[in-house]
């Protein structure tokens, strides 16, 4: 894991935003939050990504200093999505966000929802897409209780994962 502060730098190299553990991405957040950053969390499979993905992750680092991906294990993403994903598995899915440059962190999470990972940041901004709403979105409880604020952000039209694979399957 890199310095804490390391994945603020513009020259930091992308595997070091790659956090390993749920106990490091905590001490990382907290150390963060003592500097005064705002942290804003969001969490998916990001499986095939795509322009769609691109914007909502822009758009969800806008809302705050710092923005963390909490990224479904590859068996997380088999018992939501089915056995057929993901397509890319959580090392090649992780690396590939880690390296936009809107994107401070990344850590992997294996249960199904990211509730533990919200409890242990507790994030001053909670991030999901608008097919949520704000009293359905896991954590969200946590967060406002905490004083933190939920919002959603909607998706560009006709960009999603699912549609790409409906494509390809078509064009066997």
């Amino acid at each position: 894991m890199a310095a804490s502060s390391g994945i603020l730098s513009a020259d930091v190299n992308f595997e070091d935003r790659l956090i390993g553990s749920l106990e490091d991405m905590t001490r990382t957040v907290n150390h963060l939050k003592g500097l005064g950053y705002r942290i804003v969390l969001t969490s998916g499979s990001f499986d095939l990504i795509h322009l769609g993905h691109v914007d909502y992750l822009a758009k969800a680092a806008d809302l705050a200093d710092i923005l963390i991906v909490g990224l479904n294990t590859d068996e997380g993403v088999k018992r939501l999505k089915g056995p057929h994903r993901p397509i890319n598995d959580e090392q090649q899915r992780s690396m590939v966000i880690a390296s936009l440059h809107v994107v401070s962190a990344v850590v992997l999470f294996g249960e199904d929802t990211p509730l533990e990972l919200i409890r242990s940041i507790c994030p001053d901004v909670l991030v999901k897409g608008a097919d949520y709403t704000v009293e359905t979105i896991v954590g969200s409880k946590e967060v406002l209780a905490s004083g933190g604020k939920v919002t959603t952000i909607e998706f560009l039209p006709g960009y999603s994962t699912t549609a790409i694979e409906t494509r390809i399957r078509e064009n066997r």
